[in-house]
């Protein structure tokens, strides 16, 4: 199924003309740990499907689906079964500033399932065939289409995520949209900024709260303090430069943002179980 993968990364081709690439897979094959730019959706329709993100497996039950956010290691062991694993270009959905607020919903991988919500897992299911079927049909505007469905997705689990913060927050839609709006700058900032010193003061800043405020409300809405997150941003950079021989371990700490090599290593263990010298052999062998 992977085509073409130098080292980790993968190189999505997609089809001539289309803009996404979707695999009705019934191959019982290893796919090792890689990651690519695409989004990936996988709904297992005959057996239950394991997926490994960033060490973590998840496990999928048939008609469930899983969103693998672009950049994410990711991989599969060989299970017999039938799956649909759709992938689209995500620099698509990016470029478009108006579902920037959307596109937050993929900040980690997402199982949707019965338990999560009745009426999304419904979606996603209904998603998943209508891209299998738009897919292989021979219309103009498939392509059209399947973005259209994909989006529509995003923005069900969203305002799902959105409820969900309103009833951990005690408060309104007005407040929520201003949350929203908000920390939707602030995280931006830190996507832009982690390879720098990042300050509380910059970011109740750019907020526009106080320090106390915006470290108490960052943490509410984010379910992660604000360094939690900065240090969350700053090791997945690290990740992928760590796949890469040629980059030493001291340049990787400080290309990512971490001041020494002690605190990398102490950080990057908490979040990936594991030092940085471990994960670059580890992925140097595959």
């Amino acid at each position: 199924m992977i085509k073409h993968l130098s080292g980790d990364f993968e190189t999505v081709e997609y089809d001539t003309k289309k803009y996404a690439m979707l695999y009705d897979n019934v191959q019982n094959e290893e796919y090792p740990i890689h990651w690519h730019n695409a989004v990936e959706f996988i709904m297992p329709l005959k057996n239950e499907y394991t997926v490994r993100v960033n060490g973590i497996d998840y496990k999928i039950p048939e008609n469930d689906v899983l969103i693998v956010p672009p950049g994410e290691l990711h991989g599969m062991p060989a299970i017999p079964g039938r799956r649909i694993i759709f992938q689209c270009d995500n620099s698509i959905l990016g470029e478009i500033s108006a579902l920037e607020p959307v596109m937050r919903s993929l900040n980690s991988p997402v199982l949707i399932n019965m338990d999560m919500d009745k009426e999304l897992h419904v979606l996603a299911k209904k998603t998943m065939l209508d891209i299998l079927s738009l897919y292989t049909s021979n219309s103009e505007l498939a392509d059209v289409k399947i973005y259209v469905k994909v989006i529509e997705l995003f923005m069900a689990l969203r305002e799902y995520q959105l409820e969900q913060q309103k009833l951990v927050m005690d408060c309104d839609d007005d407040k929520i949209d201003e949350y929203s709006e908000k920390f939707g700058t602030v995280l931006k900032y830190i996507d832009n900024n982690y390879m720098y010193d990042i300050t509380l003061d910059q970011l109740a800043d750019v907020a526009g709260y106080s320090k106390y405020h915006f470290s108490r409300i960052f943490k509410q809405y984010n379910s992660m303090s604000y360094l939690q997150y900065i240090n969350a941003r700053r090791t997945k950079a690290a990740e992928l430069l760590l796949l890469d021989p040629g980059i030493p371990i001291t340049d990787v700490a400080m290309r990512s943002g971490f001041k020494s090599l002690t605190t990398f290593n102490r950080i990057f263990k908490e979040i990936k179980h594991c030092t940085p010298t471990d994960f670059k052999k580890l992925y140097a062998l595959r």
